[in-house]
Protein backbone atom coordinates (compact mmCIF):
# COMPACT_ATOMS: atom_id res chain seq x y z
CA UNK A 1 0.00 0.00 0.00
CA UNK A 2 0.93 3.87 -0.86
CA UNK A 3 1.59 6.16 2.02
CA UNK A 4 1.65 9.34 1.75
CA UNK A 5 5.17 10.37 3.43
CA UNK A 6 7.11 8.08 0.45
CA UNK A 7 5.40 10.58 -2.42
CA UNK A 8 5.98 13.70 -0.65
CA UNK A 9 9.52 13.60 1.18
CA UNK A 10 10.72 17.38 0.26
CA UNK A 11 6.80 18.75 0.50
CA UNK A 12 4.57 19.66 3.88
CA UNK A 13 1.15 19.34 2.83
CA UNK A 14 0.03 22.96 3.28
CA UNK A 15 2.62 23.54 0.58
CA UNK A 16 0.99 21.31 -2.36
CA UNK A 17 -2.04 22.23 -4.10
CA UNK A 18 -5.35 21.02 -2.36
CA UNK A 19 -6.07 19.38 -5.60
CA UNK A 20 -2.57 17.43 -5.49
CA UNK A 21 -3.48 16.21 -1.86
CA UNK A 22 -6.90 14.77 -2.48
CA UNK A 23 -4.93 13.08 -5.84
CA UNK A 24 -2.62 11.73 -3.39
CA UNK A 25 -5.30 9.79 -0.84
CA UNK A 26 -7.22 8.69 -4.18
CA UNK A 27 -4.19 6.86 -5.48
CA UNK A 28 -3.80 5.17 -2.11
CA UNK A 29 -6.88 4.07 -2.60
CA UNK A 30 -6.27 1.96 -5.38
CA UNK A 31 -5.49 -1.67 -5.38
CA UNK A 32 -1.40 -2.14 -4.53
CA UNK A 33 -0.88 -3.07 -8.21
CA UNK A 34 -1.81 -0.29 -9.86
CA UNK A 35 -0.65 2.36 -7.31
CA UNK A 36 3.58 2.68 -8.33
CA UNK A 37 2.80 3.52 -12.14
CA UNK A 38 0.41 6.37 -10.80
CA UNK A 39 3.16 6.98 -8.03
CA UNK A 40 5.36 7.64 -10.37
CA UNK A 41 3.79 9.95 -12.15
CA UNK A 42 2.10 11.94 -9.68
CA UNK A 43 6.23 12.36 -8.19
CA UNK A 44 7.07 13.48 -11.62
CA UNK A 45 4.14 16.71 -11.44
CA UNK A 46 5.16 17.42 -7.24
CA UNK A 47 8.69 17.96 -8.48
CA UNK A 48 7.38 20.32 -11.76
CA UNK A 49 4.93 22.06 -9.11
CA UNK A 50 8.03 22.95 -7.08
CA UNK A 51 10.42 23.63 -10.04
CA UNK A 52 7.75 25.68 -11.10
CA UNK A 53 7.45 27.40 -7.16
CA UNK A 54 11.43 28.01 -6.90
CA UNK A 55 10.72 29.81 -10.36
CA UNK A 56 8.62 31.54 -9.79
CA UNK A 57 10.13 33.02 -6.45
CA UNK A 58 12.70 33.83 -8.42
CA UNK A 59 11.46 35.84 -11.05
CA UNK A 60 9.63 37.70 -8.49
CA UNK A 61 13.12 38.59 -6.48
CA UNK A 62 14.81 39.22 -9.86
CA UNK A 63 11.65 41.74 -9.56
CA UNK A 64 12.03 43.34 -7.24
CA UNK A 65 15.71 44.26 -7.59
CA UNK A 66 14.49 45.49 -10.65
CA UNK A 67 12.41 47.74 -9.76
CA UNK A 68 14.86 48.62 -6.74
CA UNK A 69 17.23 48.97 -9.60
CA UNK A 70 15.03 51.51 -11.40
CA UNK A 71 14.27 53.39 -8.29
CA UNK A 72 18.38 54.31 -7.72
CA UNK A 73 18.53 54.91 -11.60
CA UNK A 74 15.64 57.16 -11.41
CA UNK A 75 17.11 59.20 -8.22
CA UNK A 76 20.82 59.62 -9.81
CA UNK A 77 19.10 60.98 -13.23
CA UNK A 78 17.40 63.25 -11.35
CA UNK A 79 20.35 64.40 -9.42
CA UNK A 80 22.56 64.63 -12.60
CA UNK A 81 19.89 66.71 -14.27
CA UNK A 82 19.89 69.09 -11.27
CA UNK A 83 23.47 69.06 -11.58
CA UNK A 84 23.33 70.10 -15.28
CA UNK A 85 20.79 72.71 -14.79
CA UNK A 86 23.13 74.05 -11.90
CA UNK A 87 25.98 74.37 -14.05
CA UNK A 88 24.26 75.53 -17.36
CA UNK A 89 22.79 78.67 -14.80
CA UNK A 90 26.13 78.71 -13.45
CA UNK A 91 27.78 79.25 -17.25
CA UNK A 92 25.17 81.74 -18.27
CA UNK A 93 25.70 84.27 -15.27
Amino acid sequence: MMNSTSRLPNSEPDQLPREMIDLAKEIAKLPAEQQPGLEAAYNRVIETVNRRRRILSLVQEALSQLRLDIKYLMFDLEVTRRERDELKKGLEE
